[in-house]
């Protein structure tokens, strides 16, 4: 009887394979990211190695000494107070308590402080508490802290913004109308993400996050990128992290362009070289998983779209790794065992710079 190996479907559920079959689901789901992005699949002794990360015996893995790469987290804090339906344990805590515990027990090498709603325009009415609280957290601790929010430009739709939700107007077959609203909305996150990062910089801010851009299509990575081009503007030095939100730019408008080049349709690996363009100091590239699939098929195709993107990026990339993204199953608390066989091989296959 072969070998079976205990591995993960997309969504976590248990399931056993032979060698045989990691070896096929890996050249599956790497040839599927070739034929969508256009980009080499993974040579046989890549597949090979990532198929020898997934059969290691353990219930962990790690990276080869020598290969460690920064670890940060995005609005960290919440998964200490944060109710476990969204992650968290559950302790109550303060956002300080949730930073030093990150710096002190957990070893992170940066953090990032958010707002609960953790959106740029709802951190608009409470700008002085998050200058107060950037303040405070700055003054107990050492590792780089940034400010890190979603640019979120669905909320600038009605029912909770003021403009007209475009997918309203299409269906009405109002399609210029809908590209204004969306247009509007891009220039009104720009404005409100460089207001907010101006209040939080003089407060002393280390950086920016921009979490899952794109998430909204093509207008939110439009003006996201304009917001990017600003901040660096003003402020030369400022550490600026763009995560986006899917590997690819949604094309809701299909018609703004950045630099010359359309967004909607762009791969990670053609996202990256706008991101550096427009001021970013490191790109977080993503790729979705399928939770259908098998961990190896979602894997094979996330490490041929990381790697694709390494090469093409002139900064450094720090690949989204979590719930649904980088191979790891769709599950609000992923399995260790997927989780660390997916950094393993996004840092020794893919050659990424962190996670």
């Amino acid at each position: 009887m072969a070998t079976e190996y205990a591995l993960r479907m997309g969504d976590g559920k248990r399931i056993f394979l032979s060698k045989e079959k990691i070896l096929e689901e890996l050249e599956a789901g790497s040839a599927d990211a070739a034929d969508l992005g256009e980009i080499p699949t993974l040579s046989g002794n890549e597949i090979d190695k990532v198929a020898e990360i997934l059969m290691m015996p353990g219930k962990t893995v790690s990276v080869e000494q020598g290969m460690e790469v920064p670890v940060t987290h995005d609005i960290g804090t919440l998964r200490i107070d944060g109710d476990q339906g969204n992650s968290g344990v559950g302790i109550p805590s303060s956002r300080l308590v949730g930073c030093m515990m990150h710096e002190r027990a957990f070893g992170a090498d940066t953090m990032e402080l958010g707002h609960i709603d953790y959106s740029y325009k709802p951190v608009k009415p409470v700008i002085s508490n998050e200058c107060q609280a950037m303040e405070v957290c700055q003054q107990n601790m050492i590792v780089p802290l940034f400010y890190g929010a979603m640019p979120n430009m669905g909320l600038y739709y009605t029912p909770d913004g003021p403009f007209e939700n475009p997918g309203d107007l299409m269906k009405a077959f109002k399609i210029q109308e809908a590209w204004d609203s969306m247009e509007h909305s891009a220039e009104h996150l720009t404005r409100d993400t460089i207001w907010i990062m101006q209040k939080l910089m003089a407060s002393g801010s280390d950086g920016v996050n921009f979490d899952t851009i794109g998430a909204a299509g093509d207008g939110d990575f439009f003006g996201s990128l304009h917001a990017i081009e600003a901040l660096r503007k003003e402020f030369p030095n400022i550490y600026i992290e763009a995560g986006m939100a899917g590997e690819c730019v949604l094309g809701m408008h299909g018609e703004l362009k950045y630099d010359g080049t359309t967004l909607a349709g762009l791969w990670p690996h053609q996202q990256a070289p706008l991101a550096a363009k427009a001021g970013a100091s490191v790109f977080g590239p993503v790729c979705n998983t399928n939770t259908s699939k098998t961990s190896p098929w979602n894997l094979g195709r996330a490490v041929t779209f990381m790697k694709a993107a390494v090469k093409a990026s002139t900064i450094p990339c720090h690949v989204d790794m979590g719930m649904g993204v980088g191979g790891i199953p769709m599950l609000e608390t992923p399995p260790i065992d997927a989780v660390t066989r997916a950094s393993k091989a996004m840092v020794e296959i893919a050659g990424v710079d962190g996670i």
